[in-house]
């Protein structure tokens, strides 16, 4: 199955070729037929920059630069409409700071052989967090609770944005209607996903804290998510999602 990774990316210069030449190493030890696609939202720090130069050398790499910074959702949507353009099966997201382990991508890949979305979870037997402190533990658990039960689904973690998508799935959801730019991106492909009657599964993963450039995290990716969740509930309800 061919596979693209989006990887989106601003600011992260110190992290983009390393994690870049993992995923090259993972690729070729699992013989996977796949493509990362970097989509960078003109960062200041020259990742664009670097990430086109590493084309050079790295034929599975390829550049997506977008005009401004626009938050996560756009980002994804914009690698999820480049990725259905080509002959890709499966639509991987990821993170570029290693939250996401390399060597879990072929994990996650494989369980799309009998689901059509695989979730990389923090909250299922086996699955975890590194290097977090409490505050972040305790507004990730309640952001995935609150999102569970406003939604009324099981899926346990619904903020995670290590994913595995088949096409069919994003093609089937309505990628158009999606407004949602942070973390809330994340609950509403996966609310979406459910709602059209796409098998679901959660394979448990550990997420680890960056280690070098700053988190995107802040309290209006936060608030967004809180007012954006009954609302993806009342227009799933009104039959208007």
């Amino acid at each position: 199955m061919r596979v693209v990774v989006c990887l989106p990316t601003y600011n992260e210069r110190d992290n983009l070729e390393p994690m870049v030449r993992a995923l090259d190493d993972v690729v070729r030890r699992h013989e996977l037929d796949a493509r990362v696609l970097v989509i960078d939202d003109s960062s200041p720090d020259g990742t664009g920059e670097l990430a086109d130069r590493l084309t050079g050398e790295l034929r599975f790499l390829s550049v997506l630069h977008r005009p401004r910074k626009e938050g996560l959702g756009p980002a994804y949507l914009a690698g999820f409409v480049w990725a259905l353009a080509t002959d890709a099966d499966r639509i991987v997201e990821m993170d570029c700071d290693f939250s996401h382990d390399p060597d879990d991508l072929p994990r996650l890949i494989a369980a799309t052989q009998n689901a059509d979305l695989a979730l990389g979870s923090r909250y299922v037997e086996g699955g975890g967090t590194r290097n977090w402190g409490l505050g972040r533990r305790a507004v990730s658990r309640f952001g995935s609770l609150y999102a569970r039960v406003l939604l009324g689904v099981g899926i346990r973690d619904l903020t995670g944005g290590f994913k595995c998508f088949r096409r069919s799935v994003l093609e089937g959801i309505g990628l158009e209607r999606i407004s949602t730019k942070g973390y809330a991106f994340q609950i509403e492909t996966t609310y979406r996903a459910l709602r059209v009657g796409s098998r679901v599964v959660e394979i448990p993963i550990v997420f680890s804290e960056r280690e070098a450039g700053r988190s995107k995290m802040s309290r209006g990716i936060v608030l967004e998510a809180v007012a954006k969740v009954p609302a993806l509930r009342l227009r799933a309800l009104l039959g208007r999602l």
